[in-house]
């Protein structure tokens, strides 16, 4: 658990952060939505449920949203998890979406997953890949995955060594190869096994991303004809001006460019497909948020039904979901989501 001084460090830094991107918005986005005929923004339906099992992680990555790292210490208790099951017995979710930190560090990760795999769903795990190969414990990792069937989500910044270090830290890119021939071994993304591995890529720098299609085919010629690597697809998502990423642009002065380049880009045709309007994300102590970026700026769900333990279908899916100028990096371009492109 956090202690009152970490937290009140947390909320301190997420003010300033807030405060910043605000300044550096010409056009709010409210204001940007409210030219499109929208007052506000509803949810369509709730088919996923997305679980942060903590913030602890083995990497340190740049863009970095959740600010994850080996020092972290909020990690997702058993009792909140027996609720979280609780609530998917009650309710039709199509898809439980497991992410961190590195989820797998929970220690009650394999129980959950196992518990979860009762249930006719979905399940994502957001794998960083080095987990695997980080310690021993972790090795049967993809052979765990493959008896719960999970669907295996992991970044991989870009196909070359140099990109990926410099977002990710030194030798990520070689152990991330690694974990990806381990992957592939007991059947991931090989055509017909029904294992499913999908791939992310985050823009190095400040800049949106390119082609999701064009970029998945070049991903699968580099991959294949250096490693013999396969996957399924590639998602491309734009970097949120939030938290380590933000620190990153106000750093080198980037703010100001990177927002103005997403509100020039911003594309009124993705607000209908937003990720926010299909789910609800369950922080590592049992808050409800609409999505994972406004769980990192502690923007709770405007619902009487904001803790996993007063979770109420009818509530959440009436809501008003929370938005701020952070959001247009799910809205520029072809839009951005926790699976990749939108538009």
């Amino acid at each position: 658990m956090k202690s009152l001084k970490a937290q009140n460090h947390y909320l301190s830094q997420t003010n300033y952060q807030l405060s910043e991107l605000n300044k550096a918005t010409v056009v709010s986005f409210c204001d940007k939505i409210f030219e499109t005929g929208l007052n506000e923004i509803k949810p369509n339906s709730i088919d996923i449920l997305q679980i942060n099992l903590g913030k602890m992680c083995n990497q340190v990555c740049k863009h970095c949203h959740v600010d994850a790292g080996p020092d972290r210490k909020e990690i997702m208790t058993k009792e909140i998890m027996i609720k979280c099951l609780e609530v998917v017995s009650k309710n039709s979710f199509k898809t439980v979406d497991l992410t961190g930190g590195a989820p797998e560090m929970n220690p009650n990760f394999r129980w959950f997953v196992e518990e979860l795999s009762k249930y006719k769903l979905n399940i994502i795990v957001r794998c960083n890949l080095t987990i695997i190969v980080a310690n021993k414990k972790y090795n049967d990792l993809p052979l765990f995955f493959k008896k719960n069937g999970v669907e295996v989500v992991s970044s991989l910044p870009h196909f070359s060594s140099a990109r990926t270090n410099s977002q990710r830290g030194n030798s990520v890119f070689e152990k991330s190869i690694k974990a990806l021939k381990m992957l592939n071994d007991v059947g991931y993304g090989k055509e017909g096994s029904g294992l499913v591995l999908n791939l992310v890529y985050n823009p190095t720098g400040a800049i949106l991303p390119s082609n999701q299609e064009m970029m998945e085919k070049q991903y699968k010629k580099e991959l294949i004809q250096k490693f013999n690597i396969v996957f399924n697809h590639l998602f491309m998502i734009t970097n949120m001006p939030i938290s380590r990423f933000l620190d990153f642009l106000l750093k080198m002065g980037y703010l100001k460019e990177y927002m103005e380049r997403l509100i020039e880009s911003f594309n009124p045709l993705s607000v209908d497909s937003l990720m926010c309007r299909d789910m609800v994300s369950v922080s590592w102590d049992g808050y409800l948020f609409d999505c994972d970026f406004n769980q990192m700026l502690d923007m709770k769900v405007k619902s009487k039904s904001n803790h996993i333990n007063s979770y109420n279908s009818n509530q959440l899916k009436s809501r008003k979901i929370q938005i701020d100028n952070h959001c247009y990096g799910c809205t520029s371009g072809s839009g951005s989501s926790c699976g990749g492109q939108i538009v």
